[in-house]
């Protein structure tokens, strides 16, 4: 019986872990061979939605229809964020998990909050290119989206001039997609490689200690897809609950490799797949990967809440509130930066007055919630696709429940 291959990373995955915690030493050396994997990944990101994000945007045909676009998805991201942020502040607050935590840091992982801040006037212009060419190069999404907007619509406005650009960029893209299913045969092997590493490295007790931030920041990320899930349905007028079984191979390849890029080409195909019109896939996944991050921003508002508990700090509610209107807007464009998280976190811990040192044993236990945050973040972009198709009227949530059972 052929394997398919949702099943061969699930049987990675565990194997992963099995030889990760029986031979520790060994799996360390492994890791080579899940950095070929990402880096294979990495290879195709930048074609791939550069050609797929003109094609979309030229296929609109108009900046009226791009706008509409565009500010249903915004829309969208801003009510996704807003509850992320409220979920992870009330079961940080219900479940305390910061309590009774035995801090054990040392100078050398404190950070220096003086020096890693969030400039948010330099992060908007940094999102206009100054060399489009170098944005690629240094893998800018934004900055490559904001040119492939002006890009596109050109080419839309240029009509049938505009078209043989239009069929280039889609013949590169179906290319691309055709990579993409000769680097899934290795995805396995990858996923193999990166869950031992992790597992050899860190070892299992680390979970212990630090079990109820996870707990929470797991059981905080269930309840917010669950609603999410129950409001898709609601607008979509049917139970859309099975996106889920229709998007598992994409959903378990970035949760057990924690990289939203690497589930990016199968994501999009698995969205065409349930009829999705691909204008708006190419369009709403690509910027939400850059402006909604719902995983990434829940889990800012829990890890400062934890920060406070550890030192005993009490923030009022209308801190708290602070906090989340501040969290608002230093959380989009979060995936721009590298370790981006941990900077917004600690920005925002040390402007309320929280100790920051306590960041060194949040990063213990990353790896293990940045695999839950990713499937989150995955699966977030998937329902903002899902709704602005819907707000479009391109399809019903009928037509989208029939494509999950064929």
């Amino acid at each position: 019986m052929k394997l398919t291959l949702t099943k061969q990373i699930f049987i990675a995955l565990v194997l992963g872990i099995f030889v990760g915690y029986i031979f520790p030493d060994f799996s360390t050396h492994l890791k080579v061979f899940g950095d070929i994997f990402i880096r294979m990944i990495k290879m195709i990101i930048i074609p791939l939605v550069f050609t797929t994000l003109i094609v979309g945007i030229a296929g609109t045909g108009n900046f009226k229809k791009l706008g509409k676009l565009g500010g249903k998805s915004i829309i969208w991201f801003e009510i996704a964020s807003l509850l992320a942020l409220v979920i992870g502040l009330v079961v940080v607050n219900l479940l305390h998990p910061g309590t009774g935590v035995n801090l054990n840091t040392s100078e050398n992982h404190i950070y220096n909050t003086a020096e890693k801040h969030l400039d948010i006037v330099a992060f908007l212009v940094n999102i206009v290119p100054s060399n489009i060419m170098q944005a690629c190069a240094n893998g800018d999404i934004l900055q490559i989206i904001f040119f492939c907007c002006f890009f596109g619509v050109a080419l839309a406005h240029l009509g049938d001039k505009g078209q043989n650009i239009v069929n280039l960029a889609q013949n590169v893209a179906e290319a691309m997609f055709k990579v993409t299913q000769y680097i899934m045969y290795y995805a396995p092997i990858g996923v193999f490689a990166m869950i031992a590493y992790a597992v050899g490295n860190f070892g299992l007790s680390m979970m212990i200690p630090l079990g109820k931030l996870v707990f929470s920041l797991y059981f905080a990320i269930f309840i917010f897809l669950l609603i999410l899930l129950c409001i898709t349905s609601f607008i979509a007028k049917a139970n859309l609950f099975c996106i889920i079984k229709a998007l598992w191979q994409p959903l378990l390849l970035g949760y057990s490799t924690a990289a939203s890029e690497a589930a990016l080409p199968l994501l999009m195909q698995k969205l065409h797949a349930l009829k999705i019109p691909k204008p708006i896939i190419t369009f709403v996944i690509p910027t939400g990967y850059s402006f909604n991050l719902d995983g990434s921003t829940l889990y800012t508002s829990l890890a400062v809440i934890f920060l406070a508990q550890m030192y005993q700090i009490e923030l009022s509610l209308s801190q708290q509130i602070v906090m989340l209107l501040v969290l608002m807007v230093s959380t989009k464009g979060i995936a721009g930066v590298p370790g981006a998280s941990i900077v917004v976190i600690t920005a925002t811990a040390a402007s309320f007055g929280i100790p920051t040192e306590g960041i060194a044993i949040i990063l213990s236990v990353d790896r293990i919630m940045d695999m839950a945050r990713t499937f989150c973040n995955i699966l977030g972009n998937s329902i903002a696709t899902i709704i602005v198709a819907l707000w479009e009227k391109e399809i019903s949530g009928k037509e989208i429940q029939d494509a999950c059972k064929a």
